[in-house]
């Protein structure tokens, strides 16, 4: 009399479950902010009976299928489970009648234990009448984060009598998909179990980033007829002098070589909201208390095969190696003799002649034409002098940091001995008496602001991957662009009938030797109103004069810096960027890539991009049908054979190029590409000049582009394009020596991008992820369910 009794078609004692695998939380809305979720699961099985108790961490079930009741009456159902779950019945069978019937929890924190079915009110439903004449479609959705006993059951009851598991004699699929592909996803059923929205509060609300930015709309924005401002400024050659090309470098020591940009104005890439230790931005002491900021520091987060371990100590090694072996260096002024070899790096010893130089820096503006309107020169003394400055204490500032912080990488790698307290008497504990003093709340003090990004070092720091994109001084910026307008304005030039809305966007690479770069980012109006944009590279010349007699001596006349346009060094705003992904068997993330170019499309409009898969014979979905039923705008397939290699994988696809002057960007599967991702790679790909390695915004587990938590991938550079001729003139991709391993092909790359004569730009991009994703099935791995 206890047990209720169902009938059941004895061929289909089974219910179908849904496994999304490494994805934390414990709440079923944790569960729906899964990208894949409801389509996508990493696996598909079925169970013979509604309570799973799997032993594991960390992941998320749906099972659904139909009941079926013996005879006509009210029965009463249960649930228990730990973290959340929920259970969802229809009227009948079909599921667009689903209706919330128990669930346990809604934030994550509640839990039971197993077969514990009154702890919470909501565990129990009210008595529900239903026919032995139909079938009934349900959902039962369950999540479990990395603590306690993960289990969920269900259990039902007529009235007044004990819950018993609803076994497999009362369950029924609601499809058969053992003979399905992964992307086969038609039959699954869209409910509003599935899609259901529970409110909870959002990371994303302390995430200044997430704010609008007019960065990401630019893109938009009718680019200014490049006729109309050609001749604005004198051309003049471009050669900065951190190129390195020939130079003999030892395996991945091109990274030493790699500095960061600075932007203007805040893009608030440094992830405030997860700041736990500030010794990224306060200048670092030598005492034990700044040692102990450095070591708290969290890991930098790789998805490499290099161990973990290895690859931090090798990161640290990198960026911290003295070039003991130079015989002569690049940068080496050989009337002054070879740069000294202890103590101090080729790069550290430039960036201090670049300070000293530019202290001696006269500021020179010059147009390309005469004109009648002449510059007030005691106005521009005072900027001068203003300027002179400011590069002075920029430039010492960045050497003072990257000694201080060289320093204490150094004794917090090699020092691993604990404090000597030996010899210290105990001291007396006892308070000092305090005595009521009289406070004084008139008294005041003067403060100067503090400018903490003043204080960091344009090298790659891997212990601050939270800090976000180097500021630029707005006097430095807003200087730039303030001259170049005076230029369009009093230089007779057509340009002048467009005024200035505001500055987007201003990215400077400083070179304190030969003079500093600058893309300049405007946003203009014509005489219609009509809204234009002005994306230029401007270059901050340091002119060198002549040694000149005086007094009947020589004198040489302090350096002149000159605004001109780099000849040569020029974007191409109509490039052809061929996005090239390797794959296998990968499913979920292939129909979720392209997907998201398809939202990419119809964003931003622009057509002119290509989407490469090279497919490594995957089992799970055929590509290249998917591919044809995109609306992808232009694709290409490959399909290859053996185990998956990424470097011959993205050669494959390099291959397929044909236009040497497209630009080439070796990509990741994970990725969520911003809409402006396309015109940014363009901007920043120099065809003969420079290549660009965005840094990334790796996710934590369980967070998506909406909640901006997680770490910047600072030592990543697989995510780099290039243009296709510079690409093949360094011999391309290494597949050689990374056939069997996945790990360094991107370093690797790097040195002969500097060995080629290339400069490489990296800035961290704003609403660029890479998603949190399992390992389990990757690369040549067997996928294995615990269930």
């Amino acid at each position: 009399i206890n047990h209720i009794t169902w009938v059941l078609n004895p061929t289909c004692r089974q219910a179908n479950l849904h496994v999304f695998e490494d994805w934390c939380g414990g709440s079923t809305a944790d569960l729906r902010k899964n990208p894949h979720y409801p389509l996508y699961p990493h696996s598909r099985t079925m169970v013979q009976k509604l309570a799973v108790t799997p032993q594991w961490t960390n992941y998320g079930l749906r099972i659904f299928g139909y009941l079926h009741p013996f005879a006509d009456g009210d029965f009463v159902f249960a649930l228990s489970s730990d973290d959340n779950s929920e259970f969802w019945l229809s009227t009948n069978h079909s599921p667009l009648n689903l209706h919330l019937l128990v669930w346990v929890g809604k934030t994550g924190k509640e839990w039971t234990a197993p077969g514990e079915f009154e702890k919470y009110a909501n565990q129990t439903s009210r008595p529900v009448r239903l026919s032995s004449q139909r079938r009934y479609y349900f959902e039962v959705i369950h999540k479990q984060n990395d603590r306690g006993t993960d289990h969920v059951e269900v259990a039902v009851s007529a009235p007044a009598f004990l819950f018993t598991i609803i076994e497999s004699k009362h369950i029924s699929l609601y499809v058969n998909e053992s003979s399905l592909l992964m992307s086969d996803v038609d039959h699954i059923p869209q409910t509003a179990a599935s899609h259901q929205r529970t409110s909870t509060k959002q990371h994303s609300s302390a995430a200044d980033m997430l704010m609008e930015d007019p960065r990401d709309t630019l893109h938009k924005v009718r680019l200014i007829n490049s006729e109309l401002i050609r001749g604005v400024l004198p051309d003049c050659l471009y050669k900065p002098s951190y190129i390195i090309k020939d130079f003999p470098l030892m395996r991945y020591q091109g990274l030493q070589f790699v500095h960061m940009s600075y932007i203007y104005p805040n893009d608030y890439t440094r992830l405030t909201h997860m700041e736990t230790e500030n010794s990224c931005f306060y200048p670092e002491k030598q005492n034990n208390s700044s040692v102990v900021k450095a070591k708290q520091q969290p890991a930098v987060r790789s998805e490499k095969l290099i161990p973990k371990k290895k690859m931090v100590q090798m990161s640290h090694q990198l960026m911290n190696t003295q070039i003991q072996t130079i015989k002569q260096s690049p940068f080496q002024n050989k009337s002054r003799g070879s740069l000294p070899r202890t103590k101090t790096t080729a790069a550290s010893q430039f960036v201090k002649k670049g300070a000293e130089l530019n202290a001696s820096i006269t500021w020179r503006f010059t147009t390309p034409r005469r004109s009648s309107n002449r510059i007030n020169k005691n106005s521009w003394s005072d900027r001068r002098r203003e300027g002179s400055q400011r590069e002075e204490s920029e430039n010492d500032n960045r050497a003072d940091s990257r000694i201080n912080a060289n320093k204490v990488e150094r004794f917090t790698l090699w020092d691993q001995q604990g404090d000597n307290t030996e010899g210290v008497e105990d001291e007396d504990l006892t308070p000092a008496p305090v005595f009521d003093t009289q406070v004084n709340w008139n008294q005041t003090f003067q403060v100067n602001q503090l400018d903490l990004h003043a204080k960091r070092s344009d090298w790659i720091d891997l212990n601050c991957n939270i800090s976000g994109n180097l500021l630029l001084h707005p006097t430095d910026a807003l200087l730039i662009v303030l001259f170049c307008l005076f230029i369009l304005i009093f230089s007779g030039h057509p340009c002048r009938r467009f005024t200035l809305v505001r500055v987007v966007n201003v990215v400077k690479r400083v070179d304190g030797s030969q003079g500093s770069r600058y893309l300049l980012e405007l946003e203009l109006k014509d005489l219609n109103g009509q809204l234009l944009r002005l994306t230029q590279y401007v270059y901050a010349l340091i002119r060198h004069g002549r040694p000149r007699s005086r007094n009947f001596g020589l004198h040489r006349s302090r350096p002149q810096l000159v605004l001109c346009n780099p000849v040569g060094f020029r974007w191409h705003p109509f490039a052809t960027v061929h996005f090239i992904v390797p794959v296998k068997n990968q499913a979920r993330w292939v129909l979720q890539l392209i997907a998201d170019m398809e939202q990419l499309f119809k964003e931003s409009g622009d057509s002119n991009f290509n989407l490469i898969i090279t497919d490594y014979s995957s089992t799970d979905m055929d590509v290249k049908k998917a591919l044809q039923k995109s609306s992808l705008p232009r694709y290409q397939y490959v399909k290859l054979s053996g185990n998956f290699e990424r470097s011959a994988g993205l050669q494959a696809g390099v291959d397929l190029i044909s236009d040497d002057h497209s630009i080439v960007f070796l990509c990741d599967l994970h990725i969520h590409f911003p809409p402006s991702i396309i015109d940014t790679i363009r901007k920043h790909c120099v065809e003969g000049y420079m290549a660009f390695a965005p840094i990334v915004l790796r996710l934590d587990c369980g967070m998506t582009p909406a909640e901006a938590v997680g770490f910047w991938e600072v030592n990543g550079f697989g995510l780099l394009g290039i243009y296709k001729s510079d690409l093949d003139a360094i011999g391309g991709m290494n597949t050689r020596d990374f056939r069997d391993r996945w790990g360094g092909e991107d370093w690797e790359l790097i040195d002969r991008i500097m060995q080629g004569g290339l400069e490489v730009e990296r800035i961290y991009l704003r609403n660029f992820y890479h998603y949190y994703h399992s390992k389990r099935g990757m690369w040549n791995r067997r996928m294995s369910c615990p269930l």
